[in-house]
């Protein structure tokens, strides 16, 4: 710890009330881990010839975090971004799911 900080906590008694001050300072806001975890999900994208396995697992993952965040998207919300984010090849799979009823539940 350098001699700057040091004398900072030097005026607190006791350990709790360093963590405390700690916590104060370094804390990031709920609200910024919410922004920075939706703006991931809306701006993920599948690079054509990638897994498909691996980017649908990389975007259940960011659903679940935003989910625990009480992001409140709806549940059609979320599978419309997450069938935005794949290349034109499965334009026909979008397609053919949103024409033929396919509403699947991709997420519980």
């Amino acid at each position: 710890m350098t001699n700057d900080i040091q004398k900072q906590y030097d005026r607190h008694d006791d350990v709790q009330s360093i963590m405390l001050h700690k916590s104060q300072v370094y804390a990031v806001p709920h609200r910024y881990i919410r922004y920075a975890a939706t703006k991931s999900f809306f701006s993920t994208k599948m690079i054509q010839g990638s897994s498909v396995q691996e980017h649908g697992v990389k975007m259940l993952s960011l659903v679940e975090k935003l989910k625990d965040l009480k992001a409140d998207l709806e549940k059609q919300t979320y599978i419309d971004v997450i069938l935005q984010s794949l290349p034109p090849s499965f334009d026909p799979f979008i397609v053919n799911y949103n024409m033929n009823g396919l509403d699947k539940d991709l997420l519980s």
